[in-house]
């Protein structure tokens, strides 16, 4: 019976074939989680609702909706559905990040949205395997988060002048 048990469990966890897949594994998902949180980590510093979890798990969520399919064997044709399922999936929760104000013309939350969506896109990459273009965009858009809301306060604090 108990050999039973153990071919059963090593049955279960048979996506895990050698020393490579393992790796191959670990450092994608961790990978995605780690850029993930870098992006994360600059909304929940700049006091937004969705920072280092929610990114962080965006991203390693939207890599492990591409790592198993790729595991499988399946291919790059049928893998864009599985891209656009994680697309459309994120828009909709990008979508209850932004809120808009009914006394006022105001939206927020549209710059949230926009990075969750990047966040899942950057997860992607490392599922696929994509490892430097999933550093070099997370980069990219760590620019666009971290440095151009300084220059936006500088030009609405420039128009409020005059």
């Amino acid at each position: 019976m108990w050999d039973r048990i153990v071919d059963t469990l090593l049955a279960e966890f048979s996506d895990a074939n050698d020393v490579e897949d393992i790796t191959r594994i670990f450092v994608r998902l961790l990978l995605a989680a780690l850029l993930g949180g870098v992006l994360g980590y600059e909304r929940e510093h700049s006091g937004k609702a969705a920072g280092l979890r929610t990114h962080m798990l965006v991203s390693m969520g939207a890599a492990l909706f591409v790592l198993v399919p790729n595991q499988a064997g399946m291919q790059i044709d049928d893998m864009s559905r599985v891209i656009q399922g994680i697309v459309t999936g994120i828009g909709f929760l990008g979508a209850g990040t932004i809120i808009k104000s009914r006394s006022q013309a105001d939206v927020r939350g549209l710059t949230t949205a926009a990075g969750i969506w990047t966040t899942a896109a950057i997860g992607v990459a490392c599922g696929l395997g994509r490892e430097f273009t999933a550093v070099v965009s997370t980069a990219l858009a760590f620019v666009v988060l971290g440095l151009l809301p300084k220059s936006d306060s500088t030009a609405s604090a420039k128009g409020k002048a005059t």
